[in-house]
């Protein structure tokens, strides 16, 4: 005779329940698992051939990196610290074209080794080079490929561009340039210098009133910094320019 008491038979049935449960549960696991060896003892020379083709893939990219990227990295980087060394000697064609002896020059760094670093940073000096020789479109070409996300390299170039242009004769394309450096720099060293260089060159359009709002920005944002020293000089002079 089953007790009268309501909780005991929901107990009961519940924990009936819960046995058919779980003995469902098992049947389903021991088929899984039954079915995943039946799979594996069927298939078991492609799933063989699948992991013998993933470890050589692993091996190749290895390879590749350890034979030749690493290799070619390193050279890349000896043949650029010899054109540094032009570099800072300000022998910008020797950097450039290489000495005919045992340095290529930049170009042929870009081009030999192409995908490093080194490479990369020949871009940027490469294009200051080109901009000192006065080759302003050769050296918009290189610096506007140059990659770099430091905070004070990358404006620095874009800067430099903005120079290129104004060098040229596109003042208006320079500004732009200007600005953006500024703008990416966000700091008290590159900012104001670049914020500076649009002021003067908006004076040279005659934009007085954008030259004013350059300058303003110098002594608002950046006033610790070296330009904000004289810049009251250049507000005054653009505003008295834009009265007359």
């Amino acid at each position: 005779m089953w007790p009268e008491n309501s909780n005991y038979i929901y107990f009961f049935m519940a924990n009936q329940h819960s046995e058919k449960k779980a003995t469902t549960a098992e049947k389903e696991v021991g088929e899984l698992v039954s079915r995943s060896e039946q799979f594996i003892e069927n298939n078991k020379k492609n799933i063989s051939y699948g992991i013998l083709g993933l470890m050589a893939i692993v091996a190749a990219v290895m390879a590749y990196n350890y034979l030749y990227l690493q290799p070619r990295s390193k050279n890349a980087s000896v043949a650029l610290y010899k054109g540094e060394q032009y570099f800072q000697k300000d022998s910008f064609n020797l950097a450039l074209n290489g000495n005919g002896v045992d340095y290529d020059g930049f170009e042929q760094i870009i081009d030999q080794y192409g995908g490093t670093k080194s490479a990369n940073l020949a871009k940027a000096y490469a294009g200051i080079c080109y901009y000192k020789t006065g080759e302003y479109q050769s050296a918009i070409k290189l610096l506007g490929s140059f990659d770099s996300d430091d905070d004070n390299i990358a404006p620095a170039i874009i800067g430099l561009i903005g120079d290129c242009y104004v060098d040229s004769g596109d003042t208006k394309q320079g500004i732009s340039f200007f600005e953006k450096a500024a703008s990416k720099a966000s700091n008290d060293f590159i900012s104001p210098i670049y914020l500076k260089k649009a002021g003067i060159a908006y004076e040279s359009l005659q934009q007085y009133d954008a030259a004013v709002k350059a300058y303003t920005a110098i002594k608002e944002r950046h006033a610790a910094s070296m330009e904000a020293m004289d810049i009251d000089k250049y507000i005054v002079r653009a505003q008295t320019a834009a009265k007359k």
